[in-house]
């Protein structure tokens, strides 16, 4: 039943947050939002939905290891097997705006969430509003950027968001809402019992089978995008994703009920920013990933699964 439940959540959360994201769409173009900013706001937090009831349902329910374990997992996963897996397609094109800006940032949000852990060795209430700040700040940051490039007309992408009834727009939200929140219960309770039942700890779980399951929307998107070859946004999307998993995932989380940091956490944490330098790197030599590069992504990302299984 535990495994059961495990895989309708995952359904839930993933088709939750698409008709979230779709129902949040049609409403800010009835209200004149322009696609630009849906894409950079409703999009691209509605990918991070199901980390993010995974985590809120995680810290309501004092399982606290699922909770931080599962976006620094995600993270982790994002960056190595999302853009990996699209670097075996076709090169993947990086961005010298996401190098310079969102890259680093990334790296400064996963520093940050270590300080305010280590510190007492909990994301407390306190912590949790500095991470939502931050991601307020980063929501600003994009929407005024995008702005400023759409002014000097550099190639903005722009999306036809479809308007949907109002009826239907509703039907949508509330939906989506209620699938999102429904799946994250069901997967940190079957998580929790599948821990319980191999004798495996919740931080385990989190960073490997519900780090997965949460990632599946930007993984499948990913790699139907590289073998269309249309991955020049891939890795900013990545990017982006993993930012609001730290400010808006773990924020929301830490602000309603402190999380508890173990030693564990920040080895991962220390992990997530080491890959992620090397990621960056990579960008950097050539303005691409290639295959090479994605085969060693990969196989980096098979010997963490494998350490964190012994340790």
């Amino acid at each position: 039943m535990e495994y059961i439940l495990l895989v309708v959540g995952f359904v839930l959360l993933i088709k939750g947050a698409d008709f979230f994201v779709e129902g949040s769409s049609s409403v800010a173009k009835r209200l004149h939002v322009p696609s630009m900013i849906i894409g950079l706001t409703i999009v691209a937090m509605g990918t991070s939905l199901p980390e993010a009831s995974v985590s809120i349902s995680a810290s309501i329910a004092n399982a606290n290891e699922l909770a931080i374990s599962n976006a620094v997992g995600s993270n982790i996963f994002n960056l190595m097997v999302v853009c990996g897996f699209c670097a075996l397609f076709c090169p993947l094109a990086v961005q010298t705006s996401v190098l310079k800006r969102e890259f680093p940032f990334s790296i400064f949000v996963a520093i940050l969430l270590i300080l305010c852990g280590a510190t007492g060795m909990m994301v407390g209430h306190l912590e949790g509003v500095i991470l939502l700040v931050f991601f307020a700040a980063f929501i600003l940051w994009m929407i005024q950027s995008a702005r400023k490039a759409r002014a000097e007309g550099s190639a903005i992408p722009e999306e036809d968001y479809e308007i949907l009834p109002v009826w239907k727009c509703i039907l949508y939200i509330a939906g989506g809402i209620i699938a999102i929140a429904v799946g994250g219960d069901f997967v940190v309770d079957a998580a929790s019992a599948i821990a319980k039942q191999f004798g495996l700890s919740e931080n385990l779980i989190g960073l490997t089978i519900v780090a997965f399951g949460t990632s599946l929307p930007e993984l499948v998107t990913s790699i139907v995008a590289a073998k269309k070859n249309e991955v020049d946004m891939a890795l900013g999307n990545v990017i982006g994703s993993n930012i609001f998993n730290i400010l808006f995932v773990l924020g929301i989380a830490a602000a309603i009920s402190p999380i508890t940091f173990v030693q564990e956490n920040i080895i991962d944490i220390v992990i997530l920013v080491a890959v992620s330098l090397l990621v960056w790197v990579f960008g950097w030599t050539k303005q691409k990933i290639v295959r090479s590069e994605g085969i060693a992504m990969l196989v980096i990302y098979a010997a963490y699964v494998v350490y964190i299984c012994q340790r």
